[in-house]
């Protein structure tokens, strides 16, 4: 059985990812930061059984260590899904100093820092043990810009680029690295927005992405992608954004 530690479990990409994966058999450790009793009701709601949560903060680098170790102390994790992340608005004409340097240090510590320092953990457990998978949530707007939320775009490129750097560097050992990529994603945290009609006509599909077609891709490269596409970053934007 395939063992996975998926962290952001708690939030709407999270719970399908988890969903989707626990359906086919995997093994799920739900990470969450705050949101216990989300990450409870999603792991009551899974399928099969051994599923267990794990408390942690990914912007204290010592915090993380800790999560790893209590996620990896029952059985060994096999993959891990860095889906944990943020996206505070902080355009750079209306944004006071102070601000500014808060969502960036925010935004680059739970986005690119923290998946960064789990990652370590993992691709060196996973490398003794003979192989694993790594894969992180993205976004389009690492590619387009964001600019209402310029450190969000900043993280997902930055965390493209480290993604395809592991990739390459744990080939060897058979660690394998995937990116997911998504545009919008019809989650409750974001109803409002992806109702706009401006968002809306911006989707060649006429709709947003659902989390369960997110979470399909992930669980698709947690599962069943070849070796060679090691490196990937796959995009779900229902061709909003072409690159």
């Amino acid at each position: 059985m395939t063992r996975v530690l998926v962290t952001g479990a708690s939030g709407g990409i999270g719970t399908a990812i988890c969903a989707a994966l626990a359906a086919r058999g995997a093994s799920l450790v739900l990470h969450y930061q705050s949101g216990r009793a989300a990450a409870e009701a999603t792991r009551a709601a899974l399928a099969g059984s051994g599923h267990a949560l794990v408390a942690g903060n990914l912007t204290d680098a010592a915090d993380v260590e800790r999560l790893w170790r209590e996620a990896s102390a029952g059985a060994a994790i096999d993959a891990v899904v860095n889906n944990a992340g943020i996206f505070p608005n902080h355009p750079p004409l209306t944004t006071d100093y102070a601000g500014w340097i808060e969502a960036w240090q925010r935004t680059l510590a739970i986005n690119l820092t923290g998946p960064a320092n789990l990652s370590w953990f993992a691709a060196r457990s996973m490398a003794q043990r003979g192989g694993g998978r790594i894969v992180s949530v993205s976004s389009r707007g690492a590619f387009r810009g964001e600019p209402l939320a310029p450190a969000y775009a900043a993280s997902k490129a930055g965390l493209n680029a480290f993604s395809q750097s592991l990739a390459k560097a744990l080939a060897p050992s058979g660690v394998y690295c995937f990116v997911v990529a998504p545009g919008w994603v019809s989650t409750a945290r974001v109803a409002a927005a992806v109702a706009d009609r401006a968002v809306i006509a911006d989707q060649p599909l006429g709709r947003v992405a659902t989390p369960e077609e997110v979470a399909q891709v992930v669980s698709f490269c947690v599962l069943d992608a070849p070796a060679s596409m090691t490196g990937a970053i796959l995009d779900v934007n229902g061709a909003s954004y072409l690159r």
